[in-house]
């Protein structure tokens, strides 16, 4: 019997610690910590996929028709402008001028005796005229001629990096055939798209701040050393994308930008007095965004956000929130809609320090 009775009180006595601990544990998890959102300046950096234009990049084609004499350069070679890359051999075209040079000489001469016999009236003005009219035909075959003569040598139109070459040395050409291209990397472009909303957000920057510095990354991730300037827009929105294409130009001193190349143009936006909450504190709801606002009852309701970037692990808030309101911190997987918790006030401050890296 005594026995039993004290199976009894062990038995009571569990029972009493479980449900006081337990009590104890809903008391405990029914506190979260609040805090407010931190208003301050920051900025952020954003990426967009460009492509590295030369600032000149020409093809260089023959202007004439022969065989290729010799070749001046070499494949990936910097030219100056004015310098000869290739010789076309001139000797059929250096033909045709001696040719052109004989005819003109004896044009010259019958207009001369033709002029002749005109101020003796033994033949009509118009004999004189056609006489003429055959000199100046004789020069115009003498210029083209010498024209030719000088396709024969092509010569760079300005100074930059030769491409691959087409031909060799003896191979047979065309006029208009393509024998390389000509770039100038001494400084590049960069070609990038930006949405309807980041364009007008640009203008709104750049009306305050002038022009926009941009910085490169390159596919190997590395930063160009040398930031360059935004310095042109578009026309007109592409109607297909809904963006519009920028122009940054950078500068090359080191000729490692080329033509064709691909990289990141990185924009750097500044914000004034921004809203600042962690994402942590956030939750997702069919593409929406909320974080549980609390009131002076300490009553959780969830609110609907509209963000307006993105920073590390943080949001910048474009509207949903004021700086007066206070929202959970942690635990927004533990509580529902309209419950009342116990808040532990934590100050703005410390709470983004917690998460910002």
């Amino acid at each position: 019997m005594n026995r039993i009775v004290l199976l009894l009180c062990l038995f009571t006595l569990v029972s009493f610690l479980a449900c006081h601990s337990k009590q104890e544990q809903k008391s405990e998890t029914g506190k979260y910590p609040v805090t407010t959102p931190l208003v301050m300046d920051t900025s952020f950096v954003k990426e967009y996929v460009a492509e590295i234009q030369s600032l000149q990049n020409i093809e260089i084609r023959a202007k004439v028709k022969g065989y290729i004499e010799s070749i001046h350069v070499d494949e990936g070679q910097l030219v100056k402008g004015g310098q000869v890359l290739f010789t076309i051999r001139p000797k059929e075209y250096e033909a045709e001028l001696l040719k052109a040079k004989a005819n003109l000489k004896t044009a010259e001469l019958e207009m001369l005796n033709v002029k002749k016999l005109t101020e003796k009236n033994i033949v009509s003005q118009s004999e004189l005229d056609v006489a003429v009219a055959k000199l100046e035909e004789a020069k115009a075959e003498v210029g083209l001629a010498e024209l030719y003569v000088s396709y024969t040598k092509v010569i760079a139109p300005f100074t930059g990096m030769i491409d691959r070459l087409k031909f060799k040395v003896g191979s047979l050409i065309d006029d208009g055939t393509l024998l390389t291209t000509l770039s100038d990397n001494r400084e590049v472009y960069a070609y990038f798209n930006l949405s309807e909303l980041e364009y007008l957000d640009y203008q709104s920057a750049t009306k305050e701040k002038g022009a926009k510095i941009a910085s490169l990354v390159l596919a190997n991730n590395q930063l160009h050393l040398y930031p360059g300037v935004v310095e042109a827009v578009a026309g007109e929105f592409d109607k297909n994308s809904g963006n519009i294409a920028f122009r940054a130009k950078f500068p090359n001193p080191d000729l490692l930008l080329k033509q064709g190349e691909t990289g990141k143009v990185q924009l750097k936006t500044v914000l004034k007095n921004a809203l600042i909450i962690p994402q942590k504190s956030t939750f997702e709801v069919q593409d929406r965004i909320y974080v549980y606002v609390v009131d002076k009852e300490n009553v959780v309701q969830a609110r609907n956000i509209t963000i307006k970037q993105r920073i590390s692990n943080l949001y910048v808030i474009e509207s949903g929130l004021s700086e007066s309101d206070t929202f959970l911190l942690e635990g927004i997987l533990n509580v529902k809609e309209d419950e009342k918790i116990q808040s532990i006030p934590i100050l703005a401050k410390k709470a983004i320090a917690s998460v910002a890296n």
